[in-house]
């Protein structure tokens, strides 16, 4: 049951979450292609800065909890089942999404947006392993 509601789901979710990452949440585009690479370092200057500690939870969880549901897609593409072919191929994905970000000037390429929410993925992966754990026994 639970893999038919997400094979439902997960279509829209996607298309719901790239148009947050791309119009949503009061996008704007930038006058310049804006670009950190500066991994770790640039989230803990963040956390560290002037931001109100609500923005800091929603942006630094917000980027690992959105991308859990992306570490069921075994359910859906079964080569998905495995951690390094899903690994490869969000990497790839979500390097193309954040360069789209850069190009169209509508958001930041972000190297640590792409670590955070690949340890989303890979959290959503331990998720769907454990859940089919406990629906086997």
């Amino acid at each position: 049951m639970l893999k038919k509601i997400y094979k439902i789901i997960i279509v829209p979710y996607t298309l719901f979450l790239l148009y947050l990452m791309f119009l949503g949440m009061g996008r704007f585009q930038y006058e310049e292609n804006l670009i950190t690479v500066e991994p770790v370092f640039s989230t803990i200057k963040f956390i560290q800065g002037p931001a109100k500690t609500i923005d800091i939870v929603t942006i630094v969880l917000g980027n690992i909890m959105m991308f859990i549901p992306f570490g069921f897609l075994g359910w859906v593409i079964p080569e998905m089942k495995q951690l390094k072919p899903l690994m490869f191929s969000f990497i790839s994905c979500i390097v193309i999404v954040e360069a789209l970000q850069y190009f169209t000037r509508m958001g930041i390429f972000e190297v640590d947006d792409i670590i955070l929410n690949t340890f989303g993925v890979y959290l959503g992966w331990e998720f769907c392993r454990m859940i089919e754990k406990k629906i086997s026994y």
